[in-house]
């Protein structure tokens, strides 16, 4: 017998897979990237590192250029994540802001923050929808004019002459083939 209930298995799955759609409809990583990158460049200037009895303070004197750019990155990321449509203006704004971070927060919260807010500006500024599932649909049936699948054989690759000779179909508007002979004539008998 089994702790997990049916119920809870197909709730946990359904949940999951609309996740997953939420997510593939938006440049859900790029904001994840830029989030990830702000909180670094926001910390590290207010961290406090203890070493035994020894404190040492990170602290500079843009702690406060670093939180509103560390902010500024969070809701950056945040925004790609719920507005998709201002993706361009959003990966553009957290790439200037990565770099002005390398001055103004002890290189870009040591780098790492940095190159997170960067690598998201450039996922954002690339990310483009895709086309839904029934669309994609319908555009094949256009190609076949709604032909059911299997309708039409398979294209070959034959040049003019193997092609003819291979199918007996005729290689001009003549009606010239292998089975009516030279110059499309009968021959008689």
């Amino acid at each position: 017998m089994s702790a997990e209930t049916p119920a809870a298995s197909g709730q946990f799955t359904r949940r999951r897979l609309q996740f997953r759609a939420w997510r593939g409809q938006r440049p859900f990583w790029a904001g994840l990237f830029i989030i990830i990158g702000g909180l670094p460049i926001a910390y590290f200037p207010y961290a406090n590192l203890q070493i035994g009895h020894l404190t040492l303070a990170m602290a500079t004197t843009a702690g406060a250029g670093s939180l509103i750019i560390g902010v500024l990155l969070v809701v950056l990321g945040v925004s790609l994540w719920f507005q998709k449509h201002i993706r361009v203006f959003a990966g553009v704004a957290a790439i200037l802001l990565a770099l002005v971070s390398i001055p103004v927060s002890n290189l870009g919260g040591f780098l790492i923050g940095f190159l997170f807010a960067l690598v998201g500006g450039a996922m954002a500024v690339s990310w483009v929808s895709g086309e839904p599932p029934e669309q994609e649909l319908r555009a094949d049936e256009g190609v076949h004019g709604g032909a059911p699948e299997g309708a039409f054989p398979e294209s070959t690759d034959y040049g003019p002459a193997e092609g003819a000779a291979a199918t007996g179909e005729p290689n001009d508007l003549s009606g010239t083939s292998p089975a009516n002979g030279a110059n499309g004539r009968h021959s008689a008998g």
